[in-house]
């Protein structure tokens, strides 16, 4: 029978978040610095109906076209983690079923793809990071201006890769994004000229530019204090971007080794990450086993692929 399956990367944020979604890039350049993770959405499409299940793979279904198709969806990540999990999903989709009609698109076209059914199919608010980082794979730096997105792929070796993956540890909170509001409430502030938003949302940005470069030059111990920097300054765009849980991982990771800590995604729960000093590691992994579970993971460097494909 024939069938297919493709599969996306998440991500962890590293910077620049808030700044990549309208109306920010419309008055103020926007940037982002990321990092795909094996942690994927993985679509497999068959000859079937639309069970109306996924509303995203309905939307994506409707917009690519495609009639006399099932699509199921699944993750090897937590829902709600704060790692573009539903972006992972759009891209995946954008993309098996791009293959499975023989059309062929880059992987700008993919993103782009995602982040429309998303935003204007399902009506989702948010930024475009994290279809790019689920298209491309790999460490991205994202410039954002009115009607343009600049990709540049940061080039890291294997050895970088590991690396990073092994100071740069990751926990689920078992607590549920709630960003909706977050959201909102900012997104409002930009509108408004806010000058309190625009100057967290301006050194949030700036940070997001050093760390890029510091992934550039393989510089984990330069990249740590300016994810520590964004994360002081992202908590104060509102007051349900951190919680209980979180001040108390944030503290406890300090105390035990780590060079920077902040939460992922919109935050509100979900993942948080942290980097620790390179002799630190184990310390630190001791010390939060209490609080929350650990996300294994290591560097993605392909972002959507076709994994298998029966054409029969």
């Amino acid at each position: 029978m024939r069938r297919l399956i493709g599969r996306a990367p998440t991500r962890i944020d590293f910077g620049g978040g808030w700044t990549d979604g309208p109306p920010y890039p419309a008055t103020h350049e926007g940037f982002v610095c990321n990092v795909a993770i094996d942690r994927y959405t993985t679509v497999e499409v068959s000859p079937g109906v639309d069970d109306g299940r996924f509303a995203l793979a309905s939307a994506a279904l409707r917009r690519a076209g495609v009639h006399g198709a099932h699509v199921a969806l699944s993750s090897d990540f937590p829902v709600g983690s704060g790692l573009g999990g539903s972006s992972s999903a759009g891209v995946a989709l954008a993309g098996s079923l791009a293959a499975w009609r023989g059309a062929q698109l880059s992987r700008v076209e993919l993103a782009e793809l995602s982040c429309t059914t998303e935003r204007g199919d399902l009506g989702i608010a948010g930024g475009s990071q994290d279809h790019y980082a689920a298209a491309f794979g790999g460490a991205l730096a994202l410039r954002f201006r009115e009607g343009a997105i600049d990709v540049r792929e940061i080039s890291i070796s294997p050895a970088l890769r590991a690396e990073l993956a092994r100071r740069c540890m990751v926990w689920f909170t078992g607590e549920s994004r709630i960003s909706a509001q977050q959201i909102e409430v900012v997104v409002n502030a930009m509108r408004d000229g806010d000058a309190r938003v625009l100057r967290l949302l301006a050194g949030m940005k700036r940070a997001a530019i050093g760390m890029a470069e510091a992934l550039h030059i393989g510089a984990i111990d330069e990249l740590a204090p300016l994810v520590r920097e964004h994360w002081e300054l992202q908590r104060e765009l509102h007051p349900s971007i951190t919680t209980d849980l979180i001040d108390t991982m944030c503290e406890r990771a300090y105390a035990n080794g780590a060079a920077c800590f902040k939460a992922l995604g919109a935050s509100g729960g979900g993942c948080v990450a942290a980097i620790a000093r390179a002799d630190r590691v184990d310390a630190l992994c001791e010390a939060m086993a209490d609080l929350a579970e650990p996300l294994r993971y290591a560097i993605d460097a392909e972002g959507f692929r076709v994994v298998e494909r029966t054409d029969v």
